[in-house]
């Protein structure tokens, strides 16, 4: 396991006047993601497969 600290960047879908911004941090075997507001809080974190179904979900984009 890698002890680089991931890398997050800014959703492309959060909201650019502030508020609801989701960020995401890609690693080989998984996806984090935290509140930009609260990036000390818990993160969710799933797997790859899970993330690229939840970003095909109907009505995204």
């Amino acid at each position: 396991m890698s002890d680089t600290a991931p890398e997050w960047f800014k959703s492309s879908y959060s909201s650019g006047e502030g508020g609801a911004c989701l960020e995401v941090a890609l690693r080989p075997t998984s996806v984090h993601i935290r509140d930009s507001k609260t990036p000390a809080s818990p993160h969710l974190t799933v797997t790859p497969a899970a993330w690229a179904a939840f970003l095909k979900l109907p009505g995204r984009g």
